[in-house]
């Protein structure tokens, strides 16, 4: 089995990259799918349906276009990985782990222990917690490995 991993949250460090190079060095049956990182394309979803005076309605348009994205990957995939990084609110992501959380679907979230606290609801619903993305590569290595029976 090839196991689908949504990673979603923050967009300014290479955590994705590192869970994507940790995972091919140990030839994990893993594919990894995310949301738009282009943090300008992203703002720019909906600008195709024309423009907005008001910014709010740019961003709701916007928002809805990158959600058939978020929406789709999320319930496909097999496990997400949460990532809220210290220097940004996330707010996506935490809406991206209720989302998880609503589905059944399960997920790790990624952050520093400095942000437990305003995160405790989100990981109470997590099935695992790291701090590092090496960490996250050891959780999918074992859950991907073949220690019993892959049916």
């Amino acid at each position: 089995m090839t196991w689908l991993v949504y990673l979603s949250g923050e967009i300014h460090s290479d955590w994705r990259e590192q869970i994507i190079a940790g995972s091919n060095s140990l030839g994990l049956p893993v594919n990894f799918v995310s949301p738009v990182t282009d943090h300008a394309a992203s703002d720019a979803a909906g600008d195709v349906l024309g423009g907005e005076e008001k910014s709010f309605w740019r961003d709701h348009k916007s928002s809805k276009v990158n959600a058939i994205r978020t929406k789709t990957l999320i319930e496909k995939s097999d496990l997400a990985v949460i990532r809220f990084g210290d220097k940004y609110k996330q707010w996506n992501a935490a809406f991206d782990a209720g989302y998880c959380a609503a589905l059944g679907k399960p997920y790790i979230t990624l952050h520093d222990e400095s942000i437990i606290h305003p995160l405790k609801e989100v990981d109470a619903a997590a099935m695992a917690w790291a701090e590092e993305p090496a960490q996250v590569v050891e959780i999918l290595q074992y859950v991907v490995s073949s220690g019993g029976s892959d049916r």
